[in-house]
């Protein structure tokens, strides 16, 4: 999921009674809910190092073993510079605080498995990803559910209500502007965002904050797991409708739509192509073809000297879907690397890559 998410759930769980085990629960849940997401920084080395990098070793089992005890390291030095500043600094007892490390940073990777972009749960013993495919990778309802009791917790001077105000017009302009969010959704976004105002306005809600915080928590797992159930039942109405024509995909992925719960995206795969189809449960025809289908030839030379270019390693080793497009050049061939997941969307040259060959098919220099 997005760094708000991740942020929000750290802070909701921050305003449960988990704060009272200790005096820097909030910002050890908050740092650990985030702190697997540090191979971010890879971005700054080079793009496909990064996608190589990406949701591998700091999301993996060895890093949610380890990483709360350098969390928890953290926030002892952090501590004891505050000593050092502070002369009656609150005591602090690390045990709570490795407890509360572990509850941050297991946050991260559920979240993270629930998106069609994947997790290696098990590295770095083991490569594989795991989808869950349940929720888009940024998603609206988790922003709000989550950030109820933040919001309520956190604004109580005009500073706070301002930036909290900004960042709300900023996240209310994403989601009415994305082209990709239906108009319903859209006025239950403004509508849960005026509620929150309300409740805000209404004031009582903030002497039950760890109430409000673990109700909040409750729905988000209520929501995630409804939608896992609807993605698997669309998963199995897919299979039924795809049988009765005749076709028998040899894999299929169930994936969510921007902010919306009545709707998925299926790709399924041939022998020879990658077909798209969307089910929508209000809708009275609910499944209907979307898009054309795309040719998910992996054979030949040309291609698989692309596949073996050194800059499209970290790609290859992310990409789930792969389609190649071959160009022929006066001297060589450009091939044209993408996953198909993002093939129909705006955001369809993440996740891509050119490689331009000779006629000895080796990779020309980038």
């Amino acid at each position: 999921m997005d760094p708000i998410a991740h942020t929000l759930v750290g802070a909701s769980l921050a305003e449960t009674p988990l704060k009272r085990l200790s005096a820097l629960a909030a910002p050890t849940l908050i740092l650990g809910a985030n702190a697997p997401d540090i191979d971010a920084l890879t971005i700054f080395l080079d793009r496909d190092i990064s996608l190589g990098f990406r949701r591998g070793w700091t999301h993996g089992i060895l890093a949610i073993v380890f990483l709360p005890l350098i969390v928890t390291g953290l926030m002892l030095l952090l501590n004891r510079i505050a000593n050092y500043c502070q002369r009656q600094p609150p005591r602090i007892r690390v045990a709570p605080l490795i407890v509360l490390s572990y509850i941050g940073v297991l946050t991260h990777p559920v979240l993270d498995w629930l998106n069609t972009y994947g997790i290696r749960l098990l590295m770095p013993f083991d490569g594989q990803w795991f989808y869950g495919d349940t929720l888009f990778i940024i998603d609206p309802w988790i922003w709000l559910l989550a950030g109820t009791a933040v919001v309520l917790a956190h604004t109580k001077n005009a500073v706070t209500v301002s930036a909290w105000l900004g960042l709300c017009i900023v996240l209310s302009v994403f989601v009415t502007g994305f082209e990709m969010v239906p108009t319903p959704s859209k006025l239950v976004w403004i509508a849960g965002v005026s509620t929150i105002v309300g409740v805000r306005i209404w004031c009582g809600a903030q002497t039950r904050l760890p109430y409000v915080a673990t109700l909040c928590l409750v729905c988000v797992a209520v929501y995630v797991g409804a939608m896992l159930a609807g993605s698997r039942l669309t998963e199995k109405q897919a299979i039924k409708w795809l049988s009765q024509r005749g076709a028998v995909p040899i894999e299929l992925m169930v994936g969510p739509l921007p902010a919306n719960p009545f709707a998925r995206e299926i790709i399924f795969l041939d022998q020879k192509h990658y077909h798209f189809l969307e089910i929508n449960w209000l809708r009275s025809k609910k499944i209907q073809i979307r898009g054309p289908s795309i040719n998910r030839d992996t054979n030949g030379p040309i291609i698989e000297a692309a596949r073996n270019a050194m800059h499209v390693r970290g790609l290859m080793n992310w990409i789930r879907f792969p389609a190649y497009t071959v160009e022929d050049l006066p001297n060589g061939y450009r091939v044209t690397i993408r996953d198909v997941r993002f093939a129909q969307r705006r955001m369809s040259d993440f996740g891509s890559a050119v490689i331009e060959l000779n006629q000895n098919l080796t990779v020309r220099s980038q």
